[in-house]
């Protein structure tokens, strides 16, 4: 069971930190999707051994809680995992070697709140936030661009949260990829982005104090719900039909006009008939809008979704300041824009990248960034990264180690020890000596007790390694996201470790 677990780490471990290895995974279908993002490696890599399958619903269930650290919490899970196995190997049985993880974790969590700091930010100084996101986003193939994409992360936060009650509503942010263009093209747009572009070729392309009526209703002549067959054998007939048809469509489209409404913005197509009158009568439209895209145009706007035309009325159309169709490079490939809707606190982002694998990567990366920012929203509380967070909670855990009598000892010291191989994994995948970086940082560590450096990865120092204090360099961590990382991963140890058998149905 452990050597099962302890292979899906050892395949996460080259991609954690800011020089982490990327994955490529191939799909039945040949779908290829590049990223470095653990709890995507681990969702999409299909596991069939049963332990195994216990760390990527941990790499999930971190992803869901905090959204970023989702690699760390599994090399931590397989660290541990390699350090009980040893202590197995020297006859302590494995219900001792939990209860001794699990003390060591209540002490790696309290000494996570004594050594964090608080970080002050407003609106109007969102500074603090964007740092702890390029943070997050340097482990990412969009790194280049880490200063953008954070500060866009950070604006599309803001702008719908609701500082008051700490809250971020994560429905209000949409995302849209568009592959073309570099990512330094991505914007944030304030209002909603959809993949659409208007019915007819010379409706207008920009649509000023737009007033739109959201339909969920076809714009077409009804049918009848049962089987019936029409019979027309005179001319007469035929064109009494016809007129009936042209009634019914003048008549939904003067019931839009009616309505004060510029804009029609519909959840099923219509046919050319319906579309030329639309066009004939100034009424841009817009059809074959998606169920939640629907729903966000209406928040957004202010507007109710009109399920009959009879129900129309002013007070059910959606507001906006501008709507506009937008066309992307040579290729007539067209989006439209809807901004400055009634609600504002609607927004999308919209990104650009060389090709599909690039855009799709950078909405995880962002989506990762934002959940950060989300966090920090919620506790202002952060520790300093490059592992010297983790260094410091082993020292605190291993002097914890020394007053404590009899075999828990061995397991609260083999925590401590598990703790430096996230440091240990950082300089590795970093080109670095492992053992050197880990034996200065901590050395610094106890002689200056401060317990903020770490790995400096991106800068050498004269002295022949990488240590450097991580708050000079603005390297931080939610402080929740870390002692949600350790608490997971000992739960999901302590589990393994339970678990001497496992029987398969029909085997016995």
């Amino acid at each position: 069971n452990i050597l099962a677990a302890r292979t899906i780490s050892s395949l996460l471990r080259t991609s954690l930190g800011p020089k982490g290895m990327d994955k490529i995974l191939v799909s039945q279908d040949g779908d290829v999707t590049v990223t470095n993002d653990g709890a995507t490696i681990l969702s999409k890599m299909e596991v069939t051994h049963q332990v195994a399958r216990l760390l990527v619903e941990l790499s999930s269930s971190q992803d869901d809680e905090i959204g970023d650290g989702t690699t760390g919490v599994v090399v931590l899970a397989g660290a541990l995992l390699e350090q009980a196995e040893r202590l197995m190997d020297k006859g302590i049985h494995p219900v001792r070697i939990a209860e001794g993880y699990e003390r060591a974790c209540e002490i790696a969590a309290k000494h996570l709140d004594a050594i964090g700091d608080v970080v002050g930010f407003t609106k109007e100084d969102p500074e603090p936030l964007v740092t702890t996101a390029m943070t997050t986003l340097s482990s990412k193939i969009i790194n280049e661009n880490k200063r953008k994409m954070a500060e866009i992360a950070v604006q599309a936060v803001l702008g719908v949260a609701d500082l008051d009650r700490k809250d971020v509503n994560f429905d209000m942010i949409r995302m849209e990829g568009k592959a073309g263009g570099s990512l330094e093209d991505t914007e944030l747009v304030n209002g909603i982005v959809i993949d659409k572009d208007f019915s007819h070729p010379q409706m207008p392309k920009r649509v000023e104090n737009a007033k739109m009526c959201i339909l969920t209703c076809p714009f077409e002549p009804p049918k009848p719900k049962t089987k019936h067959k029409l019979d027309i054998t005179s001319r007469e007939a035929y064109d009494q039909l016809f007129q009936q048809e042209q009634e019914y469509f003048a008549d939904m489209v003067r019931r839009v006009k009616d309505s004060g409404a510029n804009l029609v913005i519909c959840q099923w197509g219509f046919d050319d008939e319906a579309n030329h009158l639309l066009l004939q009568n100034g009424l841009p439209a817009v059809r074959w809008v998606g169920g939640v895209e629907i729903e966000h145009i209406a928040i957004a706007t202010g507007g109710r979704i009109v399920p009959r035309f009879e129900d129309l009325s002013p007070e059910k159309l959606g507001r906006a300041g501008v709507v506009r169709e937008v066309s992307f490079g040579t290729s007539n490939e067209r989006m439209l824009v809807i901004e400055d809707g009634v609600n504002s606190n609607a927004v999308t982002v919209l990104i650009r990248g060389g090709n599909k694998m690039i855009v799709e990567e950078a909405k995880r990366s962002l989506h990762d960034a934002m959940c950060v920012v989300r966090n920090l929203i919620k506790d202002r509380r952060v520790v300093y990264g490059g592992g010297a967070a983790e260094v410091s909670c082993s020292i605190a855990i291993s002097k914890h180690a020394e007053t404590v009598a009899g075999t828990d000892q061995y397991a609260i010291r083999a925590f401590a020890d598990a703790l430096d191989d996230i440091p240990l994994a950082l300089a590795e995948n970093a080109g670095l000596a492992p053992i050197e970086e880990l034996a200065s940082i901590k050395s610094r560590q106890v002689k200056e007790n401060n317990p903020n450096l770490g790995l400096g990865i991106d800068r050498p120092t004269s002295v022949g390694n990488s240590t450097c204090d991580m708050k000079d360099l603005g390297v931080f961590e939610t402080l929740i996201g870390k002692q949600q990382q350790l608490q997971l991963a000992t739960q999901v140890v302590k589990m393994i470790l339970k678990i001497d058998d496992v029987i398969l149905k029909g085997v016995y």
